[in-house]
């Protein structure tokens, strides 16, 4: 099952021997499992569930070629005719959601959140939307609820999701949920290790906390991978103007060491003079 570009996008299916019942009324049932299989931009190859809502839900799995020619049958008639179109109708739903979060209309948006979340409870877009609707309206307790599902899902930390995972992890400082934050972010250190402005996010976070050496620990982590950084530059200047580092300790944290850069998931780098200057680092958003 081709798309136009040559790469793998459809429905497959996997069958299952398994035993049922014990002793003389032991028989065996073949079990099928449909999944959504598709090539991710680098040609990495994924399969997700399909469940009962007839949408891919859950975190990926990754195989091989091999494997996906081994082990699962194509059902493009399935794919056709039921799964791509509700996973266009679920899609449709969570861009109606966005537009209405974006024009602040924050009671329909969650309306349309919801509806998405009966059809797939672990969709990404739809529960970073849904908790961003609710930190807007500062309900931490619902928010906490949506960001105790998202600290378990692999996929809000995707590229493709970089943009909600910040917007998410700004909200939760400004709200003042701090533990929850440096969670967050903590999390998002198990699946990636070379982007230096996690580690700044981080550090803003612990200067929230009034936790200086950890604060600066992380710094100097960002620093490492990447030296130049302005937005760390910034923030090194401004914790050594408010002596919250002495300039022995601001000099260490400069030394230059080589390390790969990192991607780009910091909060807004224009402002962070004035964020530290504020006390608070909260970033415009």
């Amino acid at each position: 099952m081709q798309a136009a570009n040559d790469k793998i996008r459809g429905v497959f299916s996997s069958q299952e021997v398994r035993k049922v019942g014990t002793g003389t009324t032991t028989r065996k049932t073949v079990a099928k499992t449909f999944w959504f299989a598709e090539e991710d931009a680098d040609g990495r190859l994924y399969v997700q569930p399909i469940n009962s809502n007839y949408v891919p839900t859950g975190n990926k799995r990754y195989i091989t070629k091999d494997e996906l020619i081994e082990k699962f049958s194509p059902e493009p008639e399935f794919y056709v005719q039921t799964v791509y179109p509700k996973m266009r109708e679920l899609s449709e739903t969570i861009d109606r959601a966005d537009a209405a979060r974006e024009k602040g209309e924050t009671f329909s948006a969650e309306f349309e959140y919801d509806n998405a979340l009966q059809v797939d409870v672990d969709n990404v877009r739809a529960n970073f939307g849904i908790g961003l609707t609710y930190l807007t309206r500062g309900e931490t307790d619902k928010a906490e609820n949506i960001f105790s599902r998202l600290i378990k899902l692999d996929g809000a930390y995707e590229e493709e999701h970089k943009h909600l995972f910040n917007e998410f992890g700004i909200n939760l400082r400004k709200n003042k949920m701090f533990s929850q934050s440096l969670e967050y972010y903590l999390r998002a250190l198990d699946l990636t290790q070379q982007d230096e402005n996690l580690y700044i996010n981080i550090a803003r976070v612990y200067l929230e906390l009034k936790d200086i050496p950890h604060c600066a620990e992380f710094l100097g982590k960002a620093l490492e991978i990447s030296p130049d950084n302005e937005t760390a530059h910034k923030f090194l200047h401004w914790m050594e103007t408010k002596g919250l580092l002495s300039a022995e300790q601001a000099q260490a944290l400069l030394v230059p060491k080589s390390a790969p850069a990192g991607e780009n998931s910091a909060e807004p780098a224009d402002s962070a003079a004035a964020e530290q200057e504020n006390a608070s680092a909260d970033a415009a958003s």
